[in-house]
């Protein structure tokens, strides 16, 4: 078995959600649970299927967005990993829709940071082991960091 580190191509301010699910229908019902959430948001997923012809499948409502999608998921060539690439939202906005879906297995991460993905690959095929996502933490925030995060916080319109 070897254990690879793949990177995730986008933009920096790009947020995206890795998760895994379970099913050759799971495309479908993720664009039918973004749209049906957020009607606005542009978005393309990419769906690595793992059983018969082993194709990523995709769906999306953003050309470039969705062609993201597919890249980064053929790179992975995880067995049932499915990537979504939005914009015009944040994935707070549909993850709980997207947990809800039932082939949905589990997210790894939602996230605009920098992550690496970590994979096993044996004879088989491969697997996701977990992500890296963002930097490590370099000490304790501060009464001003925390003055800070509020504020943020409030002028994305998540706190009043």
């Amino acid at each position: 078995m070897e254990i690879k580190s793949i990177r995730i191509e986008k933009p920096a301010d790009l947020n995206f959600i890795l998760g895994q699910a379970h099913f050759i229908k799971t495309i479908e019902d993720l664009y039918e649970a973004i749209v049906q959430t957020v009607p606005g948001m542009k978005f393309g997923i990419g769906f690595c299927e793992s059983s018969g012809a082993t194709l990523v499948r995709y769906a999306g409502n953003d050309p470039a967005l969705t062609a993201l999608a597919q890249r980064n998921a053929l790179e992975l060539g995880t067995g049932h990993a499915f990537i979504i690439f939005l914009e015009g939202g944040f994935p707070i906005n549909i993850l709980n829709t997207i947990k809800s879906v039932p082939e949905v297995c589990g997210v790894y991460c939602a996230t605009a940071n920098p992550v690496e993905v970590i994979v096993a690959e044996s004879d088989q095929g491969r697997g996701i082991l977990g992500v890296i996502d963002g930097a490590r933490a370099k000490g304790v925030e501060t009464e001003d960091d925390i003055k800070a995060r509020k504020d943020l916080l409030r002028r994305f319109g998540y706190k009043l």
